[in-house]
């Protein structure tokens, strides 16, 4: 891969030579782990005790909602085959002119929520910081870090793929190191015989429980589907490198910080009063703190927002090319920055974090499941076999043309699997008919990512693909 970590990256979705491609499928396992030792993770696992859940109940949860690393790991290895950006790829599945409304629509609402949400929690935990040190005004304090932090975002997604290369390991051991700290003084207040059952609303049972493991995977679930991205970040890898092994270390390196602090989220919520919680789990949790850990440990957050939102911003820069518009990919680096920041004040003044946090990754999965599951799955039925120069032309009559520009098959598959899915869904402003019949059961994550493959696959048997020849009907296997 690129070293090239003290110069702004100037490329943009353009082919990279094979002359230009080097390092190794390892080389991913840190840039997927610094982003995701997180605090995120606290919050998540501590919405799990809330809603009513017993401690093994809401690690079984944790585990199963980190299965959708899996498919981040599946879509990462068209980078390498592409030689491109996955808002490239996509092209392959949406046709040239419906990927550009797939990328401007769904793209950029997912990565508009997640600079948000991880901004928030910075914004929130620096706020907290600076309101122990004297500056307490609750709008300004959150908005001050909130443009800091960005404004450094911004910039690690200007220097781009060589500086995040080279910098996410020693980013993934700090934070490693500050988060296992905290773990140290939050372990002590957890009550390791906490029961639901002696709590206020007493021991979920039949549907309730059902309901508040479904809505906590779906949460949980919504991260790892969220990163169709993942191809920008292997894209660099030799073409001859192993899938298998990208599969790995991107799966690997997102899951495995996942499962481990969101179980200390869930352990450090039988600890800490319910009014403490009203409070927020930011301020609950910097109490459990010695003095001087606390800033440290807020300073690790924001490392760890800049790491998340740095490759975000980065992954989204390109996303503007990729729809057509005459920008490079630094000014676009800018823009994306920009709205990512306006979102986050808009949500600084309106929420909190816990309440932000359950409700957007609840409802981002209606995107992120179909687009995640057609993705994954055009990555198999073609066996990754993706031509670099075919996805950038776009001629009439080019591979990728389809009809007019537009494959249906795509579209369609990717509007019926969310709207399947909405129907299913349990979230505060919407509860979908058949979740509500079924007592409030989420199924939204399966369903969409199951309706959508299905659909994909039964639309392209039945329709010709691009060039002529007909589309396989079966899924036979990623390219070894």
């Amino acid at each position: 891969m690129t070293k090239q970590a003290s110069h702004p990256e100037t490329r943009g979705i353009e082919l990279i030579h094979t002359s230009q491609r080097r390092g190794s499928a390892r080389d991913l396992f840190p840039v997927w782990a610094a982003p995701n030792v997180s605090v995120l993770n606290f919050t998540v696992g501590a919405s799990l005790i809330l809603l009513g859940l017993e401690l093994w109940q809401a690690l079984l949860v944790i585990i199963a909602g980190s299965l959708p690393w899996i498919f981040t790991g599946i879509v990462a290895i068209s980078g390498p085959a592409a030689g491109t950006s996955g808002s490239v790829i996509t092209r392959a599945i949406f046709g040239i002119r419906g990927n550009r409304l797939m990328v401007a629509f769904f793209g950029w609402f997912i990565s508009a929520v997640f600079l948000a949400l991880n901004w928030l929690a910075s914004s929130f935990m620096g706020a907290e910081l600076l309101g122990r040190l004297g500056f307490d005004d609750p709008v300004a304090g959150p908005i001050l870090v909130t443009l800091v932090v960005a404004a450094v975002t911004v910039l690690v997604a200007v220097f781009g793929h060589g500086l995040i290369l080279r910098t996410y390991p020693y980013v993934a051991l700090v934070l490693l190191i500050i988060f296992l700290l905290v773990t140290a003084f939050v372990l002590p207040h957890v009550d390791w015989s906490y029961s639901a059952a002696a709590s206020a609303g007493g021991a979920l049972e039949g549907a309730p429980l059902w309901s508040a493991m479904s809505i906590g995977f779906a949460i949980l679930a919504s991260t790892p589907l969220s990163y169709s991205n993942s191809p920008d970040m292997a894209r660099y890898l030799p073409a001859t490198t192993k899938p298998s092994r990208i599969i790995a270390a991107t799966a690997l390196g997102g899951a495995l910080p996942c499962i481990l602090f969101t179980a200390v989220g869930a352990l450090l919520a039988t600890g800490i009063e319910p009014a403490a919680m009203d409070l927020g789990i930011q301020s609950a949790l910097l109490a459990m703190l010695p003095a001087w850990l606390g800033p440290v440990f807020v300073l690790g957050v924001i490392i760890n927002t800049i790491s998340l939102n740095g490759m975000t911003t980065y992954t989204a820069s390109m996303a503007f090319q990729s729809i057509g518009v005459p920008i490079r990919r630094i000014p676009s680096a800018i823009v994306v920055g920009a709205i990512g920041t306006a979102l986050t004040i808009y949500l600084v003044m309106s929420t909190s974090l816990l309440d932000a946090v359950n409700l957007m990754l609840q409802l981002l999965v209606l995107i992120s499941g179909p687009t995640m599951a057609i993705f994954a799955t055009d990555v198999i039925r073609r066996r990754n076999d993706y031509n670099g120069s075919e996805l950038f032309d776009e001629r009439p009559g080019g591979r990728f043309w389809y009809s007019h520009g537009w494959n249906l098959a795509g579209l369609a598959a990717v509007v019926a699997g969310a709207a399947v899915a909405s129907l299913f869904l349990t979230s505060g402003p919407w509860t979908g008919p058949i979740a509500a019949a079924m007592g409030n059961i989420d199924l939204s994550v399966p369903v969409s990512m199951a309706v959508t493959s299905a659909l994909y696959l039964a639309f392209n048997k039945a329709t010709p693909s691009a060039g002529g020849s007909q589309a396989e009907a079966t899924i036979e296997g990623v390219r070894a």
